[in-house]
């Protein structure tokens, strides 16, 4: 029997299993075929998509949030994000309802800067970041949860990438968007 050649395996799920259905996380334990022969179970932790957006001012500054994550028991320094947790709705549309839930802030342009998945190993999920300019500031809607003592602060494009750098902003996606938002601005 030959072995067949890497990348040409179809991972076949034979069996799934449901553990847990939250408000936030869905585990289930799926089992693959594996090549060669046999199987091999993988626990999934099924994720809503997400958004980020990197909101830049005319001078160049962005908006972060500094926020509580009790999985990590920091408060981390953030790109205005949220969850595609609405029905019906777009990752665009999602983007501008979370930057004015979380900044106050609304923007008259809006394009897509990069997509990740930030854990393939185990979980769905999947963000879409966008860059926002244009801002003008709007009624910003009552805060719940960790969301009402968060910080907001204004930082240079440079500074972020700084930050990011020195360990100050360890935030996957914001990694993400700032290090794309800055190699964009770049490009003009």
């Amino acid at each position: 029997m030959s072995t067949p050649p890497p990348g040409s395996h179809e991972f076949r799920t034979v069996a799934s299993r449901e553990i847990f259905d939250g408000r936030v996380v869905r585990l289930r334990v799926d089992t693959l075929e594996m090549p060669g022969g046999g199987t091999a179970d993988r626990e999934i932790c099924g994720h809503d998509d997400a958004v980020a957006v990197v909101a830049l001012d005319e001078q160049g500054r962005l908006v972060l949030v500094r926020q509580y994550r009790h999985a990590v028991g920091e408060r981390l320094w953030e790109l205005p994000a949220g969850l595609c947790d609405v029905d019906g709705e777009e990752p665009l549309e999602t983007a501008r309802r979370e930057l004015v839930e979380e900044t106050g802030l609304a923007a008259e342009h809006w394009r897509p800067l990069v997509e990740i998945v930030p854990s393939p190993g185990f979980c769905t999920e999947r963000v879409h970041l966008y860059l926002a300019t244009g801002l003008r500031e709007v009624p910003r809607p009552e805060a719940h949860h960790e969301e009402a003592d968060m910080e907001q602060e204004w930082m240079p494009l440079d500074g972020a990438v700084e930050a990011v750098l020195d360990g100050r902003i360890v935030n996957g996606i914001a990694v993400a968007g700032i290090l794309a938002a800055h190699r964009a601005s770049a490009r003009g």
